[in-house]
């Protein structure tokens, strides 16, 4: 199969062009046509010789492909099942909420992290994407042209593909690629450690860690991750970072009746990040079939809001949205594999 050429970042493409004997400013013209003028075809870059794109053609493909369906809620919320190179299929969220439009994108198919609650740890680890799937979900929006924001919080977890995601991010920010400010993009990451670093180093893009309970023995149950690394330890390792509001940190964390939605546990996390400048997001739990977790109520959601927000931690209710459509992340590509 031929490689493709979109997801290829500006260090990559020289080499690619020298192996064809193309001039070395083939390089930047390429990378114009395939993220400043979004062709669909080699054969449109037509500030290349006619013998250069034949060349081109003939060792490389574009490498993006249109959603292969769409689920459509009545909130507007939009659900988009991607192909990937190897057959297989990612999901990618579109959320238009008032003067902001969101894409949620996956960075893996399945996910070998094994959190509980989640319906993506359910298909195991597939694969990983390639930036040229990851972008793909990005490119191949309908409605990309009215995003204001991206989340890496779709399928997998992006840490564990580290490379691929950072690739990823320099050619969404990158002034050869889409040029997006870094403060419009956030990660999402259940922690792994070094990959948070490599990212906190290198990267702009705000930070989201999933957290989900402030007891590691209790986390532990809810997110293998616990195990080998501590949330402690990723907060340690955050607040030697001089973080500005330019750069946020936030906590995700899915509310579960009876499991982590009390008082206790809402001060107990208050404790967890004391001394972090961060933000809290609750997150209403989207049932799954055949979980035993539930929701927590809309009270005890607010409750624990309101005592995180007295003790000084910034934090907010995310809107429940597409819960008419196969909400849950992964459940639609479950539904895709089984029918397959």
């Amino acid at each position: 199969m031929s490689s493709p050429l979109f997801g290829k970042t500006l260090a990559e493409l020289p080499q690619i062009v020298k192996e064809l004997s193309l001039p070395a400013f083939s390089a930047r013209q390429i990378t114009n046509w395939l993220y400043k003028k979004n062709v669909s075809s080699i054969d449109e870059m037509t500030d290349l010789s006619t013998k250069a794109r034949v060349l081109l053609a003939e060792s490389h493909s574009m490498g993006t492909g249109e959603p292969l369906a769409v689920q459509t809620s009545k909130d507007g919320t939009k659900k988009y099942l991607f192909p990937t190179l190897d057959g297989k299929c990612v999901e990618a969220a579109y959320i238009p909420d008032r003067e902001r439009a969101t894409l949620c994108i996956s960075s893996q198919v399945g996910c070998r992290m094994g959190c509980v609650f989640c319906m993506t740890a359910r298909q195991k680890m597939q694969g990983n994407l390639t930036a040229t799937g990851i972008l793909n979900q990005f490119r191949s929006l309908p409605e990309r042209d009215q995003l204001t924001n991206i989340v890496f919080m779709g399928m997998g977890e992006p840490f564990d593909n580290p490379d691929e995601l950072m690739k990823s991010l320099e050619i969404l920010t990158a002034d050869y690629g889409y040029a997006w400010a870094p403060k419009r993009i956030t990660v999402s990451t259940i922690g792994i450690l070094p990959a948070v670093r490599h990212f906190m180093d290198n990267s702009r893009c705000h930070l989201a860690v999933s957290l989900h309970h402030p007891d590691p023995e209790e986390r532990r149950k809810l997110m293998p991750v616990e195990n080998k690394y501590p949330v402690r330890k990723i907060i340690e390792l955050l607040k030697t970072y001089d973080l500005n509001k330019q750069r946020r940190i936030s906590f995700e964390y899915i509310m579960l009746a009876g499991i982590n939605d009390s008082l206790k546990q809402a001060n107990d996390t208050v404790r967890l990040l004391s001394g972090l400048r961060c933000r809290v997001n609750l997150i209403r739990f989207h049932a799954i079939p055949d979980s035993l977790f539930k929701p927590s109520t809309d009270q005890a959601i607010r409750q624990f809001a309101d005592a995180l927000n007295k003790k000084g931690v910034i934090t907010t209710i995310r809107q429940s949205r597409g819960i008419d459509i196969d909400a849950a992340c992964g459940m639609l590509s479950t539904n895709r594999h089984k029918q397959s």
